[in-house]
């Protein structure tokens, strides 16, 4: 936040006008780590006055500086996900994902999917959408099928897009068909030069087919983790063949087909922002570039901040991590995982906020045998056709879904390491007032938004070992709202 805006609001400078602009009463939604209240919705818990005792440690909300748009929080469907979502009657899953994906009160309102095109590593098994028997090849493209995808994902998203009409919807994949492969293995391996050209008519066919089928992709990821050949299936690349591969191929190729697909590189950790910065040095690939995604298993989330600093007109994305915890656990670590999950990585410039899987059994299957993920506990956990428990991810990403929907602004609030300015009045002459600078506000870490309906939320995270005050200053008005250790509260008026 600029010095000039806090001391602005310290001075509380504001009209009557603007004062009465907004409403008073403020809904809180609560989570306590002793699971006391799980996204718990409290309309009118709070009001603001015109006093509030000491104004140290104030959060400041400041809706006349907006950063980055906001494009949802979610999940992704992996075909494992969809597996056990359709092993449900359809009665029972379609009340699964209105739980999800619904917009009414006590629902998490997931507004962004990832999807897999092809298998991920939490499928049972691999395939791609153009499989061949060894040693044969298909440059014609003639064998490409969504057949599997028809049996799981597709309807899957076709009831999602009934309850969530405008959710965004991503799609990665894990691996070229390993006949496209230098290796002719799902594991690891490049994709043969020769091959770019039909592996970008198979990234044009998927987006057709799926919007035959009332799915349309928003926006594609050239690679999932193109730093990584553990994975099966999975597929390494290098940022320059990547730059050549957007730049040569798949955009003119998106572009023929008249489509409006986005395309996002990198989806890969923050301890390696030189990779899509030197991809972008490729100008046919920055033409046909709109944004850069990032995963947090390796690296600092500054990384998206100093990418955005060196290309501001390139979207910042969040698209993969994984959260678990301990099944049958008391507490729940929501205030950990809310603030590096949600607060650090939206004042790092995310246009969103996509966790890893969305539902699994209680074992985490299926994955992949060698090289799938063992330990991937999904947000919601489905153990022979029923829901058994919403997991730690999904009580995460509930906590924002909900409240800040696709076109909201990130506006500015009080960071805990901003500098703050406060007055005092003078103890030998009353009724002076001196001003007195801290290098450190002290707040709770925290981050803002303002919807399209001209909503405001906070959502105000308290990491600290003890019960803290909330203190707000909004326009001139205050709040106060006694925050337990380890809790997370959204707020909204």
């Amino acid at each position: 936040m600029r010095l000039s805006r806090t001391l602005f609001a310290a001075c509380l400078i504001a009209s009557a006008s603007v004062n009465q602009a907004f409403a008073q009463n403020i809904d809180v939604c609560l989570t306590t780590m002793d699971r006391t209240s799980l996204v718990e919705l409290m309309p009118g818990k709070l009001s603001f006055s015109d006093k509030i005792g000491g104004k140290e440690n104030l959060i400041i909300v400041d809706d006349q500086q907006a950063f980055q748009s906001a494009e949802g929080s979610g999940f992704a469907l992996t075909g494992g996900s969809a597996q056990h979502l359709m092993g449900m009657t359809k009665e029972v899953r379609m009340q699964t994902l209105r739980q999800l994906f619904g917009r009414e009160p006590g629902q998490a309102g997931i507004n962004f999917i990832r999807l897999t095109l092809g298998a991920s590593d939490m499928n049972a098994f691999v395939f791609s959408y153009d499989d061949m028997p060894e040693g044969k090849e298909d440059f014609k493209l003639k064998h490409f099928s969504l057949a599997q995808d028809l049996k799981d994902v597709v309807p899957v998203m076709q009831e999602i897009l009934s309850i969530a009409p405008d959710i965004t919807v991503m799609s990665s994949p894990w691996s070229a068909p390993a006949w496209m492969k230098e290796s002719k293995n799902v594991r690891g391996g490049k994709l043969r030069k020769e091959c770019y050209d039909v592996y970008a008519e198979y990234f044009v066919k998927y987006v057709q087919a799926m919007k035959e089928k009332g799915i349309t992709i928003h926006q594609l990821t050239i690679q999932n983790e193109p730093l990584n050949s553990r994975n099966t299936p999975s597929m390494p690349w290098s940022p320059q063949d990547e730059a050549e591969f957007i730049g040569k191929f798949l955009g003119p190729k998106l572009e023929a087909a008249g489509l409006d697909t986005k395309i996002i590189l990198f989806d890969h950790n923050c301890d390696r922002p030189d990779y899509p910065l030197t991809t972008l040095l490729d100008h046919d690939a920055d033409k046909y570039t709109h944004g850069i995604a990032y995963h947090h298993y390796a690296g600092d989330m500054s990384a998206m901040t100093y990418t955005h600093m060196v290309r501001p007109d390139k979207g910042i994305y969040f698209t993969e991590q994984m959260t678990t915890e301990r099944p049958g656990s008391p507490e729940i670590a929501i205030a950990r995982s809310a603030k590096r999950l949600i607060v650090d990585i939206m004042r790092n410039w995310s246009r969103n906020v996509t966790l890893w899987n969305l539902a699994a059994d209680s074992l985490n299957d299926p994955h992949t045998d060698n090289g799938g993920c063992s330990m991937c506990q999904g947000a919601i956990t489905i153990d022979n056709g029923k829901l058994t428990s919403l997991n730690i991810a999904y009580y995460v990403v509930a906590q924002i879904a909900q409240f800040v929907p696709i076109g909201s602004v990130r506006i500015a609030s009080t960071a805990p390491d901003d500098p703050a300015l406060n007055l005092y009045e003078d103890e030998q002459n009353p009724g002076i007032f001196r001003l007195v600078h801290s290098p450190r506000a002290n707040v709770l870490p925290n981050v803002a938004f303002k919807t399209p309906e001209g909503k405001t939320v906070l959502l105000v995270v308290n990491d600290r070992a003890e019960r803290s005050m909330v203190k707000i200053q909004y326009n001139g008005k205050y709040a106060m709202s006694a925050l337990e250790a380890g809790a997370v509260a959204t707020y909204i008026w």
